[in-house]
This record gives structure tokens, C-alpha cells and sequence, in this order.
């Protein structure tokens, strides 16, 4: 939704995608999707990929400094790079969080889906005919069945009250497989579920052959 949102910016050009991937498990953190999904969704929207290696329980200075490494090889490769763009919606710490590490880093933070209505913006993701799968749930905050479960409106019709649609304060996490942005659905398939830390639900995705 970001991106596309982006793409309606005049004077915006996206160059390139920038995220973070845990390096032991080799999937990006906290959504738990493997680095090969992640590369056939960069493929689909014909954008380059960097991405800042992480370990599990990295700090946030540990964070910053991989931050810094990507950032640093996505200019090398792309040239001269005014602004970083995030998909976040209304959480305050991590915009100050990101603006603070913006400024340090030498970079102009956008966030161009900031306020949208969550509820609207859910709506609004499953009617331009976005598709995601739910990869992470936080358990303390929403039953570990939902885990794999297709983002429909069933699903958020079933949603507890206090669940964001979005899965913004970190109840869910997803991965999205086919949409406007992408030339072509991504085809996967669902592997084996596994439970962390007494508290995070996962169902693995794999890409179907």
C-alpha cells in the first residue's frame, strides 16, 4: 500500500526496496517469510533489493549499523538517495524512532500512509485486490489459529475487538503474494507451523512449485 501510494506522488521515483532479514534463519524479522519469497516479490515489482543483515536478539545499535551497511551499498548501486519510505501508520515511538535514525543517517523519512484510517485502509487493500497471508501472530494479543490464515474480509470480520485490521501494534504480520504492484501472483504454499518464545505463532510459506 505504501508503494502504491508512492507511485501517485508526483515527483517521486522508487528505486529500490530496503528491508531487514534475520541471517541465521535467513527470513525477514518478525514477519518470518523466507528470502526467497522476498526476492520474487521484489521481482514482481521490478525493483531492486537491499537488505540489512541482522542476528536474533540484535539490539538497536545493532540495527542502526546494518541499517547503515544497506543503505550505504543501495546508494553505491543506485546513486545519490534523498528519502526512505515506511509503511507505518500511527504508532509515534517508532516515527520518532525512525526520524531520529533518518537524521543520523543522512536521509529524509516518508510516511505515506501516516493517519490513514486502519479500518478503511484494510478495506481499501483487499478492494484494489491486494493478496496476503498471515505469517506471525503475537499470541498474547490474537489466537494462534489465525496464523495462516488468507487476509479476506473474513478474517477481519472475526478480528477480536482491540485487534488493528492492520495488525499495527504488532498482533499480526503478513505477506503479501499478488496485487496491482505485482506483474504476476506469486503461487504459495503452507509448510509446517512453528511456536517461539511461548508467545509468537508462525506458519511458514513456500513458494509452490
Amino acid at each position: 500500500m505504501a508503494l502504491a501510494a508512492l507511485g501517485g506522488q508526483p515527483g517521486v521515483q522508487v528505486v529500490g526496496l530496503l528491508t531487514s532479514v534475520t541471517a541465521e534463519h535467513d527470513r525477514i524479522s518478525m514477519h518470518g517469510v523466507r528470502r526467497s519469497i522476498l526476492e520474487a516479490q521484489a521481482e514482481q515489482v521490478g525493483l531492486p533489493l537491499f537488505m540489512a543483515q541482522l542476528r536474533s536478539a540484535s539490539s538497536n545499535e545493532d540495527y542502526d549499523a546494518a541499517w547503515a551497511l544497506a543503505l550505504e551499498e543501495a546508494r553505491q548501486a543506485l546513486g545519490g538517495l534523498e528519502h526512505i519510505a515506511y509503511g507505518d501508520l500511527f504508532l509515534d515511538g517508532v516515527r520518532q524512532y525512525r526520524e531520529a535514525q533518518a537524521a543520523h543517517l543522512g536521509y529524509i523519512p516518508l510516511f505515506p500512509l501516516w493517519g490513514r484510517d486502519t479500518t478503511d485502509l484494510a478495506q481499501q487493500f483487499l478492494a484494489d485486490g491486494h493478496e496476503a497471508y498471515l505469517t506471525c501472530v503475537d499470541t498474547t494479543q490474537l489466537a494462534a489459529h489465525f496464523a495462516g490464515r488468507r487476509f479476506e474480509r473474513a478474517l477481519l470480520d472475526e478480528l477480536p475487538a482491540g485487534v488493528d485490521p492492520c495488525g499495527e501494534r504488532g498482533e499480526f504480520h503478513t505477506c503479501v503474494v499478488g496485487g496491482p504492484c505485482f506483474r504476476e501472483r506469486i503461487a504459495v504454499v503452507h509448510g509446517e507451523r512453528v511456536h517461539r518464545d511461548d508467545r509468537f505463532e508462525y506458519c511458514d510459506l513456500l513458494l509452490s512449485t
